[in-house]
């Protein structure tokens, strides 16, 4: 933690995410949830982390839910099924595992990319990824199937326009183009737009009529051509905020944030090539944007200029000190937040690690900075981290 001299002042507007058109002056009393992009990673990680959410008893207290790519698998899951959920006297749904645990790891245990790349080479990988998720998750559910409270949002990233395009129950579009009122689109499509991961799964590309756009938004559209309306060509949340915050943190005093993103790796011998050099330099640039983000987050946490807490498959969860917290080896979880950003099966074994260790870091994240007074766990869902004497401890 810095000293105080270094505090940013409490008034100054510090935001991890841009100023746009039509934005609310101030945030609302309420709490979002972002869920952040990663393939099946970061989906069972955020399994792991709604787990956790649904024992504390705050899934009920939630007011949005913004997600990205992966983690919009899960909050589908959760969004299809909400309805469903039988929550008891102190906030928890009994029926969790059976209506979000066991499809999503029936889906972790399914390889759907290649497949899909194969699948998809006339008719669209994107619509072979939604063809799967329709048929192992979501069957003919649309986005008007969905709860009104909480909201839940799935975040694209515009190829066309560069900006945010976002799915809801009230609206899908970005505020360059405009808004598509109440729209009836499945929900596999939304989700399949979400995690269109570049360059092999993307883009995803929706086919509208231009008249079905909002005519009288305030601040009205930058943009009415029908060019722009008539095809939308969408790629994966993550290209334009992999941490889902854009949705969320403008809306609501309390931001609550799981990231389930990789890491850069390490390369002695990076590619020399044209092709390779590009790849390596983007995924640098992508690090960069992420790593800023979280930078800005963690100062407005900071500055009390939001409430909430962060955490992500890369902490290090000594760096809480809470005594009490899970013991989680470093060089595990370390391990864990390395395994591919794909959409391929993983085995049983790696599935219960992964939300082991969610469950694990959200639980410590959450008693140190936002339910103090909340038992702690004396072990992770399926026993891959224990409650020890002295756990160790350090950060947000």
């Amino acid at each position: 933690m810095p000293d105080d001299s270094s505090k940013p002042n409490p008034q100054t507007k510090v935001q991890p995410v841009h100023d746009q058109p039509g934005d609310p002056e101030h945030p609302s009393p309420g709490i979002a949830l972002c869920l952040s992009g990663g393939g099946y990673r970061a989906m069972l990680f955020h399994l792991g982390t709604l787990w956790r959410l649904n024992e504390l008893g705050y899934l009920p207290k939630l007011n949005r839910i913004s997600s990205v790519s992966g983690g919009s698998i899960t909050s589908g899951v959760l969004a299809m099924n909400w309805k469903k959920l039988q929550f008891n006297s102190e906030s928890c749904a009994l029926n969790f595992d059976q209506l979000v645990t066991q499809p999503l790891s029936q889906m972790a245990s399914k390889s759907i990319d290649v497949s899909s790349v194969i699948g998809g080479i006339f008719g669209g990988v994107s619509n072979e990824v939604a063809k799967h998720y329709r048929e192992c998750l979501f069957g003919k559910a649309t986005l008007q199937d969905l709860p009104d409270e909480p909201r839940f949002v799935f975040n694209a990233t515009s190829l066309q326009t560069g900006v945010l395009w976002r799915f809801s129950k009230p609206y899908m579009g970005d505020w360059m183009v405009g808004r598509v009122m109440n729209p009836v689109l499945d929900l596999a499509t939304a989700v399949a737009a979400s995690s269109a991961f570049p360059p092999v799964l993307s883009p995803a590309v929706l086919h509208l009529d231009p008249n079905s756009f909002k005519s009288d938004d305030d601040p009205p559209p930058r943009i009415t051509s029908a060019d722009f309306r008539k095809q939308v060509v969408l790629s994966d949340g993550g290209v334009y905020d992999n941490l889902g915050l854009e949705t969320a943190w403008k809306r609501y005093t309390t931001i609550l944030v799981s990231d389930g993103g990789a890491a850069l790796d390490l390369q002695a011998d990076p590619g020399h090539e044209w092709l390779g050099q590009t790849y390596r330099v983007l995924n640098i640039i992508d690090n960069q944007v992420d790593a800023l983000r979280k930078r800005t987050l963690i100062t407005a946490y900071e500055s009390k200029l939001r409430q909430g807490t962060y955490w992500g498959i890369r902490t290090n969860i000594a760096n809480y000190h809470l005594a009490n917290a899970l013991h989680c080896d470093y060089s595990v979880t370390h391990k864990l937040a390395a395994t591919p950003t794909r959409l391929t099966a993983l085995n049983i074994h790696l599935q219960h690690q992964l939300v082991d260790w969610g469950y694990a870091v959200c639980d410590a994240a959450m008693r140190t900075y936002v339910t103090p007074h909340a038992p702690a766990p004396t072990r992770s869902p399926y026993g891959t981290f224990q409650q020890a004497a002295a756990s160790g401890a350090a950060g947000r």
